[in-house]
């Protein structure tokens, strides 16, 4: 999985073309960790079609803030540089997570 951050948002996700997922998530957060394997997982069997991207918001609230990102764990989906779909909340389940993604497929 991409790591992203201020310096490479623009580029690694707002410029990229194709379906890019991006999973915001904080040391914090304990539902983002519980997550992780499961997404990295994930792209791992879909990253031939879906570029899987994370970021870490400790230094970049202001970047999840402009996103509209406001809660932990949240996966915002992006096509074409267009954000598209959010999930976000503590009760976000891999299941939920994996049928957004097949949805982009």
């Amino acid at each position: 999985m991409l790591e992203v951050n201020k310096e490479n948002y623009e580029e690694e996700v707002l410029n990229a073309e194709g379906v890019v997922m991006v999973d915001f998530w904080g040391e914090g957060c304990e539902r983002c960790l519980e997550l992780m394997p499961d997404v990295e997982a994930f792209a791992e069997e879909y990253g031939d079609k879906i570029k899987f991207a994370k970021l870490n918001i400790k230094g970049n609230r202001r970047l999840a803030m402009s996103q509209q990102v406001m809660g932990l764990p949240s996966m915002v989906f992006y096509v074409d540089g267009e954000k598209k779909s959010h999930l976000s909340g503590d009760e976000l389940t891999a299941e939920e997570i994996e049928e957004e993604i097949k949805k982009y497929l």
